[in-house]
């Protein structure tokens, strides 16, 4: 007794709230951190190694009652650059958006640099952001060149 409804997962629907998809399999632990998941007490979904034709395996993550912030946003962005925003509002989709990744990051990654003046004293990261698809970052005070694979957040 095989049926179409037995090969599918069913999760439910939300109400309000926030759908993640198209974030890299391989990213999306760190996207739950970033959103610090594991302290809401909402219902919270996450698919982890779904099948995708542009990334291979991807995560899906759906938060109810929950908005992420655009720093927030900008932080998933350097992890997931192609990740895309879905906000629910009355069980509808009323907002699409694409992550976007800032031409400058502040505050958000540690230089890898040992000796960068930001890890000596107390100084704020900041970055250029040189690829925006495959994430790189020159840092402004050593000019370190740091790949998304090798991100520390701060």
């Amino acid at each position: 007794m095989e049926s179409k409804d037995m090969k599918e997962l069913k999760v439910s629907a939300i109400k309000e709230g926030t759908v993640i998809d198209h974030i890299p399999a391989r990213s999306l632990f760190k996207v739950i951190s970033i959103l610090e998941l594991q302290k809401m007490d909402t219902q919270i979904t996450i698919g982890y190694n779904f099948e995708s034709k542009r990334l291979g395996q991807k995560g899906i993550i759906k938060i109810s009652d929950k908005f992420p912030s655009q720093k927030d946003l900008n932080k998933i962005a350097l992890f997931a650059p192609e990740a895309k925003v879905n906000i629910i509002r009355d069980y509808k989709v009323v907002e699409k958006d694409n992550v976007q990744v800032p031409d400058n990051i502040e505050g958000i990654v540690k230089c890898m640099n040992p000796k960068c003046i930001t890890n000596q004293e107390n100084v704020k990261t900041k970055f250029t952001v040189l690829e925006k698809k495959n994430v790189t970052l020159k840092c402004n005070y050593c000019e370190k060149i740091t790949d998304q694979d090798h991100f520390e957040m701060r």
